[in-house]
């Protein structure tokens, strides 16, 4: 279970509209430093259950995230759009539109947009990694 501050909290309605969120431009994933410039990962954290936080990523064409682990929680991906180059443990597969992937927690793992990209993760329990 994450402490207390990296845990989100439940959202206070049942329903939201993308468009009421604002996307978070990421300047650090799990302590690491992430993108430059204008090549920045954006994360819009949509709903939080008690269990789970369902959030919106985009990730800009050469966008590479740092490898990092998540000890404290696992995470479900599902790519919406673009191809991104996704590492798990070392092993390298090519993502496209419609598929998914799982990072246990404690594995390393990271990400390169090949082109301009939107990622559905599912994060449980809620836990906040960016910052």
């Amino acid at each position: 279970m994450p402490d207390d501050a990296r845990r989100f909290p439940p959202s206070p309605t049942l329903f939201v509209k993308n468009k009421a969120v604002a996307a978070e431009v990421i300047s650090k994933l799990e302590g690491h430093a992430e993108g430059a410039g204008d090549v920045r990962l954006s994360i819009k954290p949509l709903i939080a259950g008690k269990s789970m936080l369902f959030m919106e990523a985009k990730r800009p064409q050469g966008l590479v995230d740092p490898e990092h682990a998540h000890p404290d929680h696992e995470s479900i991906c599902y790519l919406v759009s673009g191809r991104m180059r996704v590492v798990i443990e070392g092993e390298s597969f090519i993502a496209e539109p419609g598929d998914a992937w799982v990072h246990p927690p404690g594995v390393k793992h990271y990400h390169e947009a090949l082109e301009d990209s939107v990622q559905i993760e599912i994060k449980s329990p809620p836990t906040k990694t960016w910052g």
